[in-house]
């Protein structure tokens, strides 16, 4: 058996993820950070975007996450976010007409917050979609 770690994801409404993983990908501000076992402690903001783990023996798992933070210690993970989203969860009509509302948003002339919250709403519907989309054919 490949060498493992443990994971613990958590949204602010549940725990999306408890147990061991083989590995976990993390979208970041400079990208994606991969996670394996034995990996050297650290703690970064977790962006908008897919996280991928996999439990082993499992195929990869996908949700749909919003802001937040990783840390990692001692060859556990702790993962929290705002937000998490499995394909299965994602109301895809729904992500679409939020998307539509958010584009609409932007156009109009705002304050730089509602700007700002239109920007953020379009990101989270976006990503929402690609991953529903992701997961096609699984």
């Amino acid at each position: 058996m490949t060498d493992v770690f443990t994971v613990h994801i958590l949204a602010a409404d549940r725990t999306l993820y408890e147990g061991p993983c083989a590995s976990l990908t993390i979208p970041v501000s400079d990208g994606e950070r991969g996670i394996l076992a034995h990996h050297s402690a650290m703690i970064a903001a977790v962006q908008p975007g897919t996280l991928r783990w996999q439990p082993p023996g499992q195929p990869v798992q996908l949700a749909a996450v919003s802001p937040g933070m990783v840390k990692v210690e001692k060859n556990d993970v702790l993962v929290l976010v705002d937000s998490a989203e499995r394909p299965e969860e994602i109301d895809e009509a729904r992500a679409r007409r939020e998307a539509d509302q958010a584009r609409e948003a932007l156009l109009q002339k705002k304050s730089r917050q509602e700007h700002q919250m239109a920007q953020a709403t379009l990101a989270r519907a976006l990503n929402r979609l690609r991953v529903k989309g992701g997961s096609q054919g699984r």
